[in-house]
């Protein structure tokens, strides 16, 4: 393992020099108080879901259980220490805050579906999460989106002030490639490690996270896939599908921007207007964005045939979820 810990300090090192890069990754998860279930009728048919069979899934349940594992592990990862450092407040501050930790769910999703177990990707999981807390923090600076409020609260910049707040965000880069490559279960092969390390490395860089929701949450499934053994069809399906949902969050985000209230929304409603930002609305209008999030949910759907429907069921679901969600 030594060769695996010179490279994970050397990524480390990598890591902490994007921080100057053009963050682009505004996701918003609230608090949803109603039960999504999937009733989809699947089937396949000329390379499509047709509707043949009933089927019946409790996605929010299944969120919720993925959730609470999620933000046990995230608890131990960064646990109160005497002294408290300011930094370490900054950290635990984002990271714990309220969110419905899509990210991690859709890696331990992923692994599940080819065949892994949660334990096994939990490590990458939480190394997802505290990438998405770090760009959270990095977005909401003055100097970038210039945003007060997030998840409900004061942005990190506005409780610990921006020094500290680019330190926290710094901070969690490093821990996410420190839990990823150095808490993963010893019975998982090094090789499975290293692969999905590098996952991570092209999610937060230049091809990934500054890029678009698209290609970060692609990274994001293939990392749970690598770490459950899936095949190389099997993760490249993976990331077909996430590419699309990832697509087509940002699609939604931008309509809910221009359609709903900032009380609806929990964040300032109509900045992307304010501040002349190309959005989908703006290019296409609101109707076209909505069809247009309809069928990259439509494809998104179709990258994920072949596998398990009782596997495939909570990604199926998230789909949906995303395309209607409401906040």
């Amino acid at each position: 393992m030594d060769t695996l810990e010179a490279l994970v300090y050397a990524l480390i090192s990598f890591f902490l020099s994007l921080q100057l890069l053009f963050w682009r990754f505004r996701p918003r998860y609230t608090e949803v108080t109603s039960t999504l279930r999937l009733n989809r009728h699947l089937n396949i048919r000329g390379g499509r879901l047709t509707s043949r069979k009933s089927y019946k899934f409790e996605f929010m349940s299944y969120m919720s259980n993925k959730a609470k594992s999620v933000n046990k592990a995230l608890e131990e990862a960064v646990p109160l220490r005497q002294p408290v450092l300011k930094i370490h407040e900054a950290m635990r501050y984002t990271l714990l805050s309220d969110g419905k930790r899509v990210r991690p769910m859709l890696c331990l999703a992923a692994c599940e579906l080819v065949g892994g177990h949660e334990s096994t990707a939990m490590a990458a999981a939480c190394g997802v999460e505290m990438l998405h807390a770090s760009s959270l923090i990095l977005d909401d600076l003055p100097c970038m989106d210039d945003d007060s409020l997030r998840r409900g609260k004061p942005t990190n910049h506005i409780v610990f002030g921006e020094g500290i707040a680019i330190l926290a965000s710094d901070a969690l880069i490093a821990l996410a490639v420190q839990k990823a490559a150095t808490s993963t279960l010893s019975d998982v092969p090094s090789e499975r490690v290293l692969r999905s390390v590098q996952e991570m490395v092209k999610a937060v860089g230049t091809e990934g996270l500054v890029a678009g929701q698209a290609a970060d949450l692609a990274g994001e499934a293939v990392t749970g896939a690598i770490m459950g053994g899936g095949s190389d069809e099997e993760i490249e399906k993976l990331r077909s599908y996430a590419r699309c949902i990832g697509l087509m969050f940002q699609v939604v985000d931008d309509v809910l921007d221009v359609t709903k209230s900032s009380e609806e929304l929990g964040k300032t409603a109509g900045k992307d207007l304010i501040v002349g930002k190309l959005t989908y609305p703006r290019l296409m209008g609101v109707e076209k964005s909505r069809e247009y999030a309809e069928r990259l949910n439509r494809e998104a759907r179709e990258h994920l045939q072949g596998f398990n429907l009782d596997k495939v069921a909570p990604l199926l679901s998230l789909a949906d979820y995303i395309l209607n969600r409401q906040n």
